[in-house]
């Protein structure tokens, strides 16, 4: 059983790894067949990565009431995502409560030591509150992130570490946790002495992702985060990786992100206010992990950066490359569909139909704590592609509205196909749900449902869309 340790780094990581949950959910095909996120991020409070952790438990909670053998169509919440760690994170110590200085007891420093320390950092980065991350200082964020290979949990996942597993990492490279941690992270991986099974960690195949600026941020003067800097961050950093990451071939797979197009999100430092939107630059990030997981370790680094088929500030299916396309546009698709069948019907519209009465699919089923975190699960995808729809680079492959008699008008560049049929809309849905059988009827409940939508929507996509 091969796993990709995925390691998040800052709140670009976090809202990578819920695209990667949302493309998993729907059924995108991943060559590894567990993934384990290890989230690093000071800022606990975060609501980036709140929003993360909580879908990446329900869809833990979804997934463990299902089975995949070969007998199974099924591929909703196929690829296990394994948690091994509170709330998916890599605890941080000292970085509570805590500002800059006193993290490193300036004051219990010799003279010579404060006057080197304040040539090296700024008044504001020494009283900069370590509780809600760097604020854009990759010069504080190397300081305090020079501790991983220290915590239990660290040594935990190297003790579980196989020779068939890989390690992926996330990172930002334009802002402080992410450009400081990343190359800290590395170099643990790749050279410490203390981290347990070394001898397998140490020359892992390992991959990364490193995001340059797709986003900025409303200047404001009392803030430490200026995205007039960004740039000339990510120019420097660069500098610093190819010196000293690609030219030492410490990576072997290095993927390369960044758009010109950006949204301007308000000034947030921290907290549960940091909640950006989802942005297609998060979604191509999570297919680079998907496409690592389908590699095998090179002799040397391998570099890519991705690219439109086509430059528009609107993105559908069709402005996307070939590879991207035939991995994306049939599973969410059918994922959209799946979700909108919960979410448009009123139960009593289809406790009836011989779907359900076939199954024993009744109203205490409906109404358990499955279907109710799957709806909530549902209800965050479509969510998810609403806010993609609405960033200055909008992905906006389908038309997401509400609308009973145009269910099929959904995916944009294609025209739905007529059929020799006089069902349409749901009605036509729920036909394609009465006349699946196999494995669609044996199994817990659960299982059935999830086969049987999954068995429906691949029809329909296929009938409607001609996507296979």
């Amino acid at each position: 059983m091969s796993k990709i340790y995925v390691f998040g780094i800052g709140g670009t990581g976090a809202r990578v790894l819920r695209a990667l949950t949302m493309l998993l959910a729907s059924g995108v095909e991943c060559k590894a067949d567990t993934i384990v996120p290890i989230i690093i991020d000071p800022d606990a409070a975060s609501g980036d990565l709140e929003r993360t952790v909580e879908l990446m438990k329900k869809y833990g909670e979804i997934r463990s009431k299902l089975n995949f053998d070969t007998k199974r169509s099924n591929r909703f919440f196929k690829t296990c995502i394994q948690q091994t760690m509170a709330n998916f994170r890599l605890p941080l110590s000292n970085t509570q409560d805590v500002l800059f200085d006193e993290y490193m007891n300036v004051s219990g420093m010799s003279r010579e030591n404060q006057a080197l320390v304040n040539m090296l950092f700024s008044q504001k980065n020494l009283a900069s509150d370590m509780t809600v991350g760097f604020k854009g200082n990759p010069n504080v964020g190397s300081v305090v992130l020079n501790q991983f290979d220290d915590s239990y949990e660290f040594q935990n996942f190297a003790n579980e570490f196989t020779d068939q597993d890989k390690i992926f990492i996330i990172s930002s490279i334009f802002g402080g946790t992410g450009a400081s941690g990343f190359p800290l992270l590395l170099k643990t991986l790749r050279t410490s002495e203390e981290v347990a099974n070394k001898g397998l960690v140490n020359p892992a195949h390992i991959g990364a992702v490193t995001v340059l600026p797709y986003f900025q941020v409303k200047q404001e003067d009392d803030s430490q985060i200026d995205s007039a800097t960004f740039v000339s961050k990510a120019k420097s950093a660069l500098a610093y990786y190819n010196r000293n990451i690609s030219k030492n071939n410490a990576i072997d797979n290095l993927y390369y992100i960044a758009d010109d197009t950006r949204t301007t999100y308000d000034n947030c430092e921290g907290g549960t206010n940091q909640k950006n939107n989802a942005h297609l630059i998060e979604l191509i990030s999570a297919l680079a992990i998907i496409d690592f997981a389908s590699t095998n370790k090179p002799e040397k680094a391998v570099h890519k950066e991705y690219g439109l088929d086509s430059d528009t500030k609107e993105i559908i299916f069709d402005n996307l490359g070939k590879i991207s396309k035939s991995k994306l546009r049939k599973a969410m698709t059918q994922f959209l569909l799946f979700s909108k069948f919960f979410t448009e019907n009123e139960e009593s519209q289809y406790l009836n139909q011989p779907w359900t009465k076939d199954r024993e699919l009744d109203k205490t089923f409906f109404d358990g704590d499955f279907i109710r975190t799957l709806e909530n699960f549902q209800t965050e995808y479509l969510a998810w592609l609403g806010e993609m729809a609405r960033q200055q680079r909008a992905f906006t492959p389908f038309h997401l509205r509400k609308d009973k008699d145009k269910v099929f008008d959904l995916v944009k560049g294609i025209t739905q196909k007529k059929l020799l049929t006089i069902d349409a809309n749901y009605n036509l849905y729920t036909n394609r749900l009465n006349g699946q059988k196999g494995e669609s009827k044996s199994g817990a409940k659960e299982q059935q449902l999830t086969e049987l939508f999954y068995l429906a929507t691949e029809q329909l996509v296929k009938d409607k869309f001609n996507i296979i």
